[in-house]
């Protein structure tokens, strides 16, 4: 059993949490979760901070908007009550599991939204750690509330999920369950009773879930999306939605110079695998308060960005962002890849995950190529909660099979190829020039 503070009860889990210490090969790591992906320059000081203090200096962002302190050593008491004294802990101890609810990285600012998420999602989040009862849904139980936003991610799937349209000039929400905004919806609601909805939702599924029963695609599983929202309907007023699509993101507006709905533009950058060190995150706080508005969003991609920077000061951003080391354009091959901690970090891992990444990334540079890879050490997918286009999975240390996405197909898609190295598949690729990686 993990150390846990005295003053804190908190419910035994694998999952990580601001409050749970949980333990890996490289130390202790402490998960902390961020609203809407937003962090204030003074507290992103304050997790450097206890990451040199009382850790390995390893910060991770997460691909749920959020951060990781990992290589935790004994004194993770001081480290729990200096990020809580930084205003990132949750409201109530018991709630901190629950606050997962990811908006898009430019909720408020971006220039194709359709609402404001931001009031909406204070509600749901204070709601989720309040509500006594909510303290029962899974650290893995999530909600997703777009904007219809350019900047969004939709291919990770949360239990529940609310998209914004307009119908005769006024806000509604679409909504659905087990799956993400590019699917058919359960149906909508007024934007207005956009909060009833998750309450409702949330207390149902509690009411008809086993305690074996998780997450909302394991209760569906066995009792149909048509009789839940039936049951749903009986405590707020729902309305079809027939012929609403979302459409698609824009891709690659996490990275670089892009203007707002309103006056000024944010800065993206890809934070390397996912891992900043201390001196990285205090020089973006530094900027975000020197040149933008104080604050930072990380967002699902594993990158950052600097909201309301004036237009004449973004190249600059860009400049000093790249100076700290993080990646600043989609053109370079470590900013498409993703990888797990691997087994310098992680024991279920069959390979050094972080090391071969780079090692892939300094071969595509040489033949001119940035391509969507995901590195996994083991089939559980840590790293990616979609499924990448290609990913290679390590079946040995330095080995992988690599699979290419198919809708058709569980897991990670079409086995390509089996047992390469690194340098095996440069020579792969050689081989396969009209495979979907090179399209």
């Amino acid at each position: 059993m993990n150390e846990r503070p005295s003053r804190h009860v908190i419910r035994p889990s694998g999952c990580p949490g601001l409050l749970r210490v949980v333990q890996a090969l490289d130390g202790g790591i402490c998960r902390i979760k961020l609203d809407g992906g937003s962090i204030q320059a003074d507290q992103a000081e304050a997790v450097a901070l206890v990451a040199e203090r009382f850790a390995g200096g390893v910060i991770e962002a997460t691909n749920r908007a959020n951060l990781q302190v990992r290589g935790i050593g004994p004194e993770r008491d001081a480290l729990i009550e200096s990020l809580l004294a930084a205003g990132l802990g949750p409201r109530n101890p018991a709630g901190d599991d629950v606050r997962n609810l990811m908006l898009s990285p430019s909720a408020g600012i971006d220039r194709r939204m359709l609402i404001d998420t931001r009031p909406l999602a204070e509600q749901i989040l204070t709601t989720l750690q309040t509500h006594e009862r909510f303290h029962e849904l899974s650290a893995k139980f999530a909600v997703q509330l777009d904007g219809a936003e350019a900047l969004a991610m939709l291919e990770h799937h949360h239990d529940l999920w609310l998209s914004a349209l307009v119908r005769d000039g006024e806000p509604w929400l679409a909504f659905g369950f087990a799956g993400v905004p590019l699917d058919e919806p359960a149906g909508r609601v007024p934007l207005a009773q956009g909060h009833a909805l998750v309450v409702a939702v949330l207390e149902l599924f509690l009411d008809l879930a086993r305690p074996d029963q998780n997450r909302m695609r394991e209760l569906l599983a066995e009792f149909s999306a048509d009789e839940f929202v039936t049951l749903l309907a009986r405590r707020v007023p729902l309305q079809p939605c027939p012929d609403w699509r979302r459409v698609a993101s824009t891709d690659g507006l996490h990275i670089g110079i892009h203007p707002q709905h309103d006056d000024g533009v944010f800065v993206g950058a890809v934070v390397p695998l996912g891992r900043l060190d201390a001196a990285m995150l205090r020089g973006a706080a530094r900027l975000a308060r020197e040149k933008g508005d104080g604050s930072l969003r990380f967002t699902p991609w594993q990158s950052l960005l600097l909201p309301n920077v004036r237009a004449d000061n973004a190249a600059g951003v860009l400049a000093r962002l790249q100076a700290l080391g993080l990646l600043v354009s989609g053109d370079q091959p470590l900013a498409q890849l993703i990888a797990c901690t691997g087994s310098s970090g992680c024991a279920k891992a069959m390979a050094d995950t972080k090391a071969d990444a780079h090692q892939l990334a300094e071969r595509l540079h040489r033949r001119g190529q940035a391509l969507n890879i995901h590195l996994s050490g083991c089939p559980r997918s840590c790293a990616a909660a979609h499924i990448a286009p290609a990913t290679l999975l390590a079946v040995a240390p330095g080995r992988y099979d690599l699979y290419f996405r198919d809708a058709t197909l569980p897991g990670f898609g079409a086995l390509q190829a089996h047992n390469l190295t690194i340098e095996a598949l440069d020579h792969w690729l050689d081989a396969h020039p009209r495979s979907p990686l090179d399209a």
